[in-house]
């Protein structure tokens, strides 16, 4: 059996994103498809379990991205100016509690989310540029010896997880590759 991954729910089609809508994409047939393969799937939207509403005002990191965010140097600010670090911070201790208590070794977060980014998020501004920089969440995740990828890199992350169960190696010291077509 393939070690559960956690998947952010506005990626499994809730629609809890600050619009009130949810996310589509190629990646779902791959979960799905993991499912099918006896994977187990746990979720839950931070910023929804940090207590906020949807749909919410936008929110990004000023001042830096999640890391600074947990050491207490960066701020997650609405776009209305209203401080809502507190609710990051409670969303990401969520998000790890449930992965904790499920052994989740893999993660697949919205892309470029205050919460879920991981790589690139917005710049703090308003003005749709990304930066380099990791949410709030992911870098909780990170920290906690998880491994992170956006929906973009779905596939991968499935292929993670059904090594990690696995423990199939050829001892070679190359990683597998894992179908799940």
């Amino acid at each position: 059996m393939a070690s559960p991954i956690f998947v952010s729910a506005c990626l499994l089609g809730l629609p809890v994103r600050w619009d009130g809508k949810a996310v589509s994409g190629d990646y779902a047939s791959i979960l799905t498809k993991f499912v099918s393969r006896g994977g187990r799937i746990v979720s839950l939207c931070p910023e929804c379990s940090g207590g906020l509403p949807t749909p919410r005002p936008p929110c990004e990191i000023q001042a830096g991205d999640g890391s600074d965010v947990l050491s207490g140097k960066a701020r997650v600010i609405s776009i209305k100016g209203t401080d809502q670090t507190l609710a990051y911070l409670q969303g990401a201790r969520e998000a790890l509690a449930l992965c904790l208590q499920n052994q989740v070794k893999v993660a697949v977060l919205k892309s470029f989310s205050p919460a879920c980014g991981n790589g690139k998020i917005y710049d703090g501004f308003f003005r749709g540029t990304k930066k380099d920089g990791i949410g709030v969440t992911a870098s909780l995740l990170s920290q906690s010896g998880i491994r992170v990828f956006d929906e973009e890199h779905t596939l991968e992350a499935v292929a993670l997880a059904l090594k990690e169960s696995s423990g199939e190696s050829c001892g070679c010291g190359r990683e597998q590759t894992f179908s799940i077509a």
